[in-house]
C-alpha cells in the first residue's frame, strides 16, 4: 500500500510538473491534457484520474509553482508604519517577485479569459487584501480617497510593472518611485496634519 501510495503521489508530481512547465513556456490557453500527458510519461485518462477538472488542475498547479518561489513577505510590509515607506518596501517586495516570475506571470496574465472563474475571483482577492495592506498606513485624507486607492491599485497591478520596467525599461527600483511620488501628496498632508495637531507636539 505504502508503495502504491507513493507511486500515485510521484504521477500526480509529474502530471503537475508537466502543467507548470508547459504553462509557463505555451501559457494556459495553449495547453491541452494531451501535451501534459506526453510531457509526464503518462495517458490522457490518467491525468483525468488525477485532476477531473481544470479547476482542480490549475490549483494545483499554482500552489506548486508558488511554493518555488519567493513570495513577497507581507508580514514585513505591515510593520512598517510611515505610508510611502510601507509604500515603498511592499511594491519593491512584489516588483522583485514580478521579475522572477516574469515568465509564467505574463502568460497567465495573457491567458486570464481561459483560467476557471475561481481562480480569477482568488487573485482578484488577494490584490485587494495587498491594496489594502498599503493603504491602512494612510490616515483619511481630505482629499479625495479614491485617487489614492485606485494609485495604490495600480501601483499592485502585475501589468503596471510590466509597462513601466519591460515595456518602458526602468529599473524596478525606478517604477517603484514613480508609484511612491504619485501618492506623496497624500503622505505629505497626512505629515502636515500631525504637525498641526498641538496633542502631537
Amino acid at each position: 500500500m505504502t508503495k502504491r501510495a507513493e507511486q500515485v503521489d510521484r504521477t500526480r508530481r509529474r502530471i503537475v510538473e508537466a502543467t507548470v512547465a508547459l504553462h509557463g513556456t505555451l501559457g494556459p490557453s495553449a495547453t491541452t491534457v494531451t501535451a501534459i500527458a506526453e510531457r509526464a510519461g503518462v495517458t490522457r485518462a490518467t491525468v483525468y484520474r488525477h485532476f477531473p477538472d481544470d479547476a482542480a488542475l490549475y490549483r494545483a498547479c499554482s500552489t506548486h509553482w508558488l511554493a518555488q518561489q519567493a513570495t513577497p513577505d507581507t508580514s514585513s510590509w505591515a510593520r512598517i508604519g510611515d505610508p510611502l515607506q510601507r509604500l515603498r518596501g511592499g511594491l519593491s517586495d512584489l516588483y522583485r517577485f514580478y521579475r522572477a516570475g516574469e515568465p509564467m506571470l505574463t502568460r497567465i496574465q495573457r491567458d486570464q479569459a481561459f483560467l476557471p472563474a475561481g481562480l480569477q475571483r482568488q487573485r482578484q482577492t488577494r490584490d485587494t487584501a495587498l491594496r489594502n495592506l498599503l493603504l491602512a498606513a494612510f490616515a483619511s485624507p481630505r482629499r479625495d480617497r479614491r485617487a489614492l486607492t485606485a494609485i495604490v491599485g495600480h501601483a499592485i497591478a502585475y501589468e503596471t510593472w510590466r509597462s513601466l520596467c519591460l515595456d518602458h525599461g526602468l529599473t524596478d527600483a525606478e517604477a517603484v518611485e514613480v508609484m511612491v511620488s504619485a501618492a506623496s501628496p497624500w503622505a505629505g498632508e497626512q505629515r502636515q496634519r500631525a504637525s498641526d495637531d498641538p496633542c502631537r507636539a
